[in-house]
């Protein structure tokens, strides 16, 4: 195989493996897919029983992303069936209570639209509106992390960020950022913290200040999207990344669950920093990338259907079975993520070296 392509490989090999164990249809019903939390699959699973909204969301970007990598109808055709998927198991509509998952469902949706024409425009507008109205003067402004709720975080406000720039709105997304740079982020490191929460009169009670992969890839996105004055935010947090949520250049691993998604999210928009900043912070993140996607690959298992990725990408997967986060299909889609990342890279010509 030529080393030109090892990547797009790769990253095949782990799109075949996702949607040979974990889509399938919903209730049976036709022209419909969504992906199953954990595999194997029992009968809670075949159920759809557990939902995880925004794994799906997640699921229809990696299916988007194999679409630019290898074009084929029958992908087209697989992300049409995922929407209608995620809508039905939804009950008919596109929104829930958590600003962060519809935030993600935009992101999706809108780049179903743009990459291979499946439009919901009043999906859409209905998330972009509800987004919108999320925001409030309670600790300075941003957007509340679901409704009803005294915590604003980076996992809802990052990826609003992204979506309201990208909708055409960029005051609105820089207002966003704004906001996250000046309340959470740690001067010391110059990474973000998760969140803070808020007293009835609008004061802040207590920050949380754990640090993610996940925040970290958010803001990273929101700030690339936005570009201009915002580059030097975006080259910060690409350092902070490199110098404190690396070890030998590989992402860290929070562990399955939600967690499995962190490394993969931050990898996806550490490929578009490496391919839209221009100065030297675009090299380290494309080593980022490269490297974890290196890792992600070295230390996959295997069973049915083709590889397994593992929670943490340092260290070797383990069979997927028992209570191993193995079996989340989170922790699958980030390993699936970061090697569309790498291949993305590779198909524009960024490498090490």
């Amino acid at each position: 195989m030529s080393t030109a392509k090892i990547h797009a490989a790769r990253a095949g090999a782990a799109e075949r493996a996702v949607l040979s164990r974990h889509v399938r249809r919903l209730w049976g019903l036709p022209g419909t897919a969504l992906g199953v939390a954990r595999w194997p699959v029992g009968l809670a699973g075949r159920a759809h029983v557990r939902f995880g909204y925004w794994w799906q969301a997640h699921l229809l970007d990696c299916v988007l992303d194999a679409q630019l990598r290898a074009p084929d109808a029958r992908r087209v055709a697989l992300a049409g069936r995922l929407v209608r998927g995620i809508r039905l198991r939804n009950l008919g509509g596109w929104v829930n209570d958590y600003y962060d998952d519809i935030a993600w469902l935009g992101l999706a949706l809108q780049r179903a639209e743009r990459e291979v024409g499946i439009s919901r425009p009043g999906a859409l507008a209905t998330i972009a509106r509800r987004l919108r109205g999320a925001w409030t003067d309670h600790a300075g402004g941003g957007i509340w992390w679901k409704v009803d709720d005294d915590f604003k975080n980076v996992p809802a406000n990052g990826p609003a960020a992204i979506l309201l720039a990208r909708l055409g709105e960029p005051d609105r997304a820089a207002a966003t950022v704004d906001w996250i740079e000046e309340h959470l982020r740690d001067e010391g490191t110059g990474l973000l913290w998760d969140g803070l929460h808020v007293h009835p009169d609008g004061t802040v009670r207590e920050v949380e200040r754990n640090l993610y992969t996940y925040c970290q890839g958010v803001v990273l996105g929101a700030c690339v999207e936005l570009a201009g004055p915002h580059d030097d935010r975006a080259a910060r947090i690409v350092d902070a990344v490199a110098d404190h949520l690396a070890v030998d250049g590989v992402l860290r691993g929070h562990g399955g669950g939600d967690a499995g998604l962190f490394g993969g999210i931050l990898a996806r928009y550490l490929a578009q920093a490496a391919l839209r900043l221009r100065r030297p912070q675009a090299a380290r993140a494309a080593d980022l990338v490269l490297r974890s996607a290196e890792a992600v690959w070295g230390n996959r298992t295997a069973a049915a259907g083709g590889p397994v990725f593992g929670p943490d990408w340092a260290r070797p997967a383990r069979s997927p079975a028992g209570d191993a986060p193995e079996r989340d299909l989170s922790v699958q889609l980030g390993g699936w993520m970061a090697l569309e990342a790498a291949a993305l890279l590779e198909r524009d010509g960024v490498g090490r070296g």
